[in-house]
């Protein structure tokens, strides 16, 4: 599984959404060097509130620019970083792959997938309405997260918009995404 990275985004601040960058460093065991969440122990809010020692599993956000025409064709005009991810992609299926993918981003950098990104309600404050094209349930009932996916540093290194993403699938039995 290959594609490309399209946007690399960061921000020292809390904020939802991101600025776009020149690139970005990913530090091993850390995440986006500068970025808010970064860390060894968790930095989202909510996840702070419930326990500050947990692990950090979601040192950077990526998300699929495929997602964003999905989204046009409903009204809503979303951008790289707009969603609050560090690195989006083109031409890599993000949220088929298993728990435990290793992403290899340019040169150097490795990033292990830890699950899927659970959408907010700030997605709705940022646009209304947008929330349930992000999440949903399918034929079957179950819920459906397309927000992007997390994951931690494996080994650091600097990702630009143009860099290559290629996907190593762990041994299997595979283990689906699931929220984290």
């Amino acid at each position: 599984m290959h594609g490309t990275v399209t946007a690399v985004s960061s921000n020292p601040e809390y904020s939802f959404t991101k600025p776009n960058r020149d690139s970005v460093t990913l530090l091993a065991g850390l995440g986006v060097q500068g970025d808010v969440h970064a860390g060894v122990t968790v930095k989202h809010r909510s996840r702070v509130a419930q326990d500050p020692t947990a692990p950090n599993l979601r040192q950077v956000h990526l998300m699929h620019e495929e997602l964003f025409a999905e989204v046009g064709a409903h009204g809503f005009a979303v951008g790289p970083g707009d969603l609050g991810e560090n690195i989006t992609t083109s031409g890599i299926d993000l949220l088929s792959l298993p728990t435990g993918t290793l992403l290899h981003l340019g040169d150097e950098a490795v990033v292990e997938v830890t699950g899927l990104r659970n959408p907010c309600l700030q997605i709705d404050a940022f646009q209304r309405g947008l929330l349930p094209r992000v999440v949903g349930r399918d034929e079957a009932g179950a819920v459906v997260r397309k927000a992007g996916i997390m994951g931690v540093v494996c080994t650091g290194g600097v990702v630009r918009p143009g860099d290559p993403v290629r996907a190593v699938l762990p041994a299997e039995p595979h283990r689906p995404l699931d929220r984290v």
